[in-house]
């Protein structure tokens, strides 16, 4: 190779390396620029609502007097609609994604589900209201209740849950199958023992962030009819006498933090305004604590696998 061809090479490099360069740094600013967004905003929630969270803001109903209102239906609400929502969209996400991957035949039939599958992940949170409320308000009869919200949000992260249980389970190595097949085992054998365990990570993240955008969604809860002032607490789940469980919670009407948030912001008083970033806060604390638990059941998760 004559040295033109060396030197013309070398500025090739040189010209790519600085392409990548540029693209560095504008990745770099792009990721700044949402996160200094995020801390700014959040900083300012927790300026202002910090000085209004105490024990008497977390254990109040609300109140017509912002220095009298709490947010104890609301966020106890908010954990038994979420609780709903994991138990009734999880199982059947990943069900749905490992029959996808591991079960279905692969015909029109297939593809047809896969494409609507991923095109109901981006549909509008206000669609699955709607067809909420025709399905489990009035046609099931659950009314407005927690149940209804419940099984609505699980609708609105099923689509998310099925996505990245698949992702997760295209990820394992072919070999991992093939070995298992080896040594005579079954399909449901090999889904069991090797495919969900190593794929476990991956769905959890999935999971993360379905519950991350259901626990902030508000048109939803507002189409099926959640109550933006509620005095009073379902049920509680469990009880002293046998046999120990009660399920009339799911019937109960409920309010959710967003709910409580968006009825606080609609007032004019300065003192509501307060409470409404105080309740932001609380939200957000909420949300971090069920992702690093997610995260830590992830990280643990992958520490024992073993290929």
């Amino acid at each position: 190779m004559n040295p033109q061809d060396v030197q013309a090479i070398r500025a090739i490099i040189t010209r790519h390396k600085r392409w990548d360069l540029l693209f560095g740094i504008l990745g770099l600013l792009a990721l700044m620029i949402g996160v200094l967004t995020f801390v700014a905003l959040f900083a300012d929630m927790a300026i202002k609502g910090m000085g209004r969270i105490d024990y008497a803001f977390m254990t109040s109903f609300p109140s017509r007097h912002a220095e009298k209102a709490g947010i104890l239906s609301a966020w106890v609400g908010t954990i038994l609609v979420m609780l709903v929502t994991a138990l009734s969209a999880v199982p059947l996400g990943v069900a749905a994604g490992v029959y996808l991957e591991e079960y279905a035949p692969k015909n029109w039939v297939t593809d047809i589900i896969e494409i609507n599958v991923t095109n109901l992940a981006g549909v509008p949170s206000i669609v699955y209201g709607l067809l909420a409320l025709g399905l489990f308000v009035y046609k099931f009869g659950f009314g407005q209740s927690v149940l209804s919200a419940g099984l609505t949000l699980g609708l609105l992260i099923l689509p998310v849950v099925i996505v990245a249980t698949r992702e997760s389970i295209r990820a394992i190595p072919q070999m991992v199958r093939e070995g298992s097949y080896a040594v005579g085992a079954t399909t449901w054998q090999t889904v069991r023992d090797h495919i969900v365990p190593y794929s476990s990570a991956g769905i959890l993240t999935g999971v993360i962030i379905g519950m991350a955008r259901a626990i902030g969604e508000t048109a939803p809860i507002i189409t099926i009819g959640a109550l933006t002032f509620i005095a009073f607490l379902p049920q509680a789940p469990v009880t002293e006498v046998f046999p120990y469980v009660n399920f009339e919670w799911l019937m109960a009407p409920f309010t959710v933090m967003p709910i409580q948030m968006f009825n606080w912001t609609s007032r004019p008083e300065a003192s509501f305004q307060v409470n409404a970033a105080a309740a932001g806060f609380v939200l957000v604390l909420m949300t971090l604590a069920m992702n690093g638990t997610a995260i830590w059941l992830r990280y643990r998760l992958r520490r024992n696998i073993k290929w």
